[in-house]
């Protein structure tokens, strides 16, 4: 996948309920989307999620279809 942006110009977060662990999956929101990366292995980059899905994603992570 392609980006335009690198991962150090993207504000990555973890989720609150990651408790401070170190081996997460973090999340940075952009204008079409959201870019994923997995945080024990930043060097590899993100991948990019367009906005209907990342939408659809955590509507269903929210309902606990997830």
């Amino acid at each position: 996948m392609q980006t335009t942006r690198s991962s150090t110009d993207l504000k990555f977060r973890k989720s609150s309920h990651s408790a401070g662990a170190s081996e997460c999956v973090e999340v940075a929101d952009l204008p079409t989307g959201a870019a994923v990366r997995d945080s024990k292995h930043v060097a590899e980059g993100h991948f990019v999620i367009p906005s209907r899905e990342w939408t659809v994603f955590l509507d269903a992570v929210r309902d606990g279809g997830l």
